[in-house]
């Protein structure tokens, strides 16, 4: 094969590994309130385990950074892309809640690893094949939508919990095994004049992880209260309520498809205070939106701006951490994690009292502010 044609190779691997990681997380989340169901479990013990997947995924995420430097991103993941499915289908064949616990717990602790090795493995490819990242969280975007779809099919075929978790966990790992023996050892790139020592927490890469924690209240803003905004707040029916998170994840998936094309022609500092800007017009718009149809059409302007600055931000770990990605890599996913759990309970905290437009109003401030006092490195 020419020089060209591995690279090409090793990129479609980096994208496939984020795809296979996303069905599997995906296939969990939307099979979880059956498995509340099932197993009789209450609200609170559900939050619970939620607690425990992050809390493990968190503790995991920070020994990746000695793993990686062992023995490889290649390496991790093909052992984390085995395992993930084995994880997955141990959460549909669990009998009680210590079981799923236990299934849970270690299910967290292997994506935590599989998160931070395939952004620092897609870090360390696109360094030589050119934009990747966009790509690569457009695959995972694919993934949601693609489990949801699989899911829905099987509750209208019937399928019970536990043989739709393992039919689907026997297909990720035969797929998982495969792509592993396709990944590359990416090879260790130079060291930037002004990157820092990695296993530090240097304010450069705090800032940075300031700003993913961010981006991430935002987007689970959006995904997780987006529905409730437009039905509640604009008089919208469920279906046209549930059309603006649809609209929000169409646009920001087909957005990414095509960002990385748009970063070989558009410095990433610029395309990434753009999409800020875009993203904090479509949070204002849907907080002012007079009516739901406005509101959808306001959704969809968000997923636009929120397409890029994630993967964006994600590729500048790269840059600040030099030759050694992945320990800068682990202490950016902790803040992103950070964003993930406290972004929800943070919005329907303050909504309480001030309600959610005023609080999505505030989400598009907070982007505006970040966008004028912090600049992406490039």
């Amino acid at each position: 094969m020419t020089a060209t044609t591995v690279e090409r190779t090793d990129g479609r691997a980096a994208v496939a590994v984020f795809l296979l990681n996303g069905l599997t997380m995906s296939t969990y989340i939307v099979r979880l309130p059956a498995l509340k169901h099932d197993l009789g479990l209450g609200d609170a013990t559900v939050g619970a385990i939620g607690v425990v997947f992050a809390l493990s995924a968190l503790a995991a995420m920070q020994g990746v950074g000695g793993l990686v430097r062992r023995f490889g991103t290649a390496a991790v993941l093909r052992v984390s892309l085995a395992g993930l499915p084995v994880l997955l289908a141990a959460t549909g064949l669990s009998g009680n809640v210590i079981t799923l616990a236990v299934a849970v717990a270690a299910l967290g602790a292997v994506h935590g690893t599989t998160d931070t090795a395939m952004n620092a493995h897609a870090v360390a490819v696109e360094r030589r094949t050119g934009p990747l990242l966009n790509r690569c969280h457009a695959a995972w975007s694919i993934s949601t939508v693609t489990a949801s779809l699989a899911s829905a099919g099987a509750a209208r075929l019937d399928l019970g919990t536990g043989v739709f978790v393992v039919s689907v966990s026997g297909a990720l790992l035969v797929a998982g095994l495969a792509l592993g023996r396709g990944l590359r050892a990416p090879g260790a790139a130079p060291r930037l004049p002004d990157s820092r020592e990695p296993a530090r927490w240097t304010r450069p890469l705090v800032l940075l992880g300031v700003t993913g924690t961010v981006l991430m209240v935002c987007e689970g803003a959006a995904l997780g209260w987006g529905v409730l905004l437009v039905r509640d707040a604009k008089g919208a029916t469920l279906g046209v309520a549930t059309l603006a998170v649809t609209a929000y994840t169409a646009a920001q998936t087909a957005a990414r498809l095509l960002g990385d094309r748009l970063t070989t022609r558009v410095q990433a500092p610029t395309i990434f205070r753009a999409g800020l800007a875009l993203a904090a017009l479509g949070f204002g718009a849907s907080a002012l939106a007079p009516g739901p149809w406005f509101a959808v059409a306001a959704f969809t302007v968000m997923g636009l701006g929120m397409a890029f600055p994630l993967p964006l931000a994600f590729s500048a770990v790269g840059t600040l951490a030099g030759d050694e990605v992945a320990p800068a890599m682990a202490r950016f996913t902790t803040f992103t994690y950070g964003g993930i759990l406290l972004g929800p309970a943070l919005v329907g905290g303050v909504a309480e009292f001030t309600g959610l437009p005023a609080v999505v109003a505030t989400l598009a401030a907070v982007l505006v502010s970040v966008n004028l006092a912090y600049r992406l490195p490039s």
